[in-house]
């Protein structure tokens, strides 16, 4: 299980499902500097080492991988992963290195743990799909286990950056579920304007004070194409800073055909 540390209980949920389903679990421990960009928050990112190892211990982890940056990236590194397309677009737009430094990290830690199953969280629905191409077109053997994303009460996705808000931020935080549900409800009940839709998930995050939304799209569930016309499976996504943290969260939804069962893959 590759994280960046600053482990909370979506991390732990992962952590339950390898202990289930397999006979030594891994978790590798690395905040990747080439997945953030020259303005982002390398420097301040959480790192309480010894509560995340604590964590490990109590949830039964085999082994925790611990590597230092010069290990992974040593003088004259030169060797990139680039999976075309799908890190060009949505986080890849605003963020144009980041799958870059995703795709090698996860690459070179799967070449060094060598696992059979490797486990994510479903709340980076684009790394997840960009990782599942990048194992399917490089031959890695490897199956890719995607979990459902840990909310909290309130609808909040999990996620090491919640520490960064305020209390006024956190309140508002909220919206990005809200329009993810906003946007379920209009499609599951036949809405065939997708830009509609977009733009009213779009007008809900700004109704909420700190929140500047950065995008909010119904996209195809597998290669993220932004849709205009429904499709049986799509998936809503949405990212946006909530005072000065940048959140993303995503619902994937199923419309089935006129006269069959509406349905939602919750993940």
């Amino acid at each position: 299980m590759p994280t960046m540390g600053a482990l909370h209980a979506g991390h732990l949920s992962l952590i339950e499902t390898a202990r289930n389903e397999a006979d030594c679990v891994v978790v590798t421990i690395f905040v990747n500097p080439s997945q953030f960009g020259p303005e982002e928050d390398l420097g301040n990112y959480p790192r309480p080492i010894e509560d995340d190892l604590k964590s490990c211990r109590d949830a039964d982890v085999d082994l925790v991988f611990l590597p230092q940056v010069e290990t992974l990236y040593p003088d004259g590194y030169r060797t990139w992963v680039d999976v075309e397309g799908l890190s060009e677009t949505l986080e890849g737009a605003s963020r144009p290195t980041h799958f870059r430094g995703v795709a090698t990290i996860v690459l070179k830690l799967l070449n060094i743990i060598g696992p059979d199953v490797a486990f994510f969280g479903a709340k980076d629905y684009q790394q997840q799909a960009l990782l599942r191409r990048m194992v399917r077109d490089l031959n890695v053997p490897v199956q890719l286990v995607t979990c459902p994303t840990v909310r909290e009460v309130d609808g909040l996705a999990l996620s090491s950056r919640n520490a960064y808000l305020n209390s006024k931020e956190r309140k508002s935080a909220v919206a990005l579920y809200e329009s993810l549900r906003l946007a379920e409800e209009r499609l599951q009940a036949g809405e065939t304007d997708l830009v509609g839709v977009a733009a009213a998930m779009d007008e809900h995050l700004r109704s909420h004070p700190c929140v500047e939304p950065d995008y909010a799209v119904v996209a195809d569930a597998d290669t993220l194409e932004v849709l205009s016309a429904p499709r049986e499976r799509m998936v809503v996504l949405v990212a946006a800073r909530v005072g000065a943290t940048r959140l993303i969260d995503n619902l994937p939804v199923t419309v089935y055909r006129e006269g069959e069962r509406t349905a939602r893959t919750n993940l």
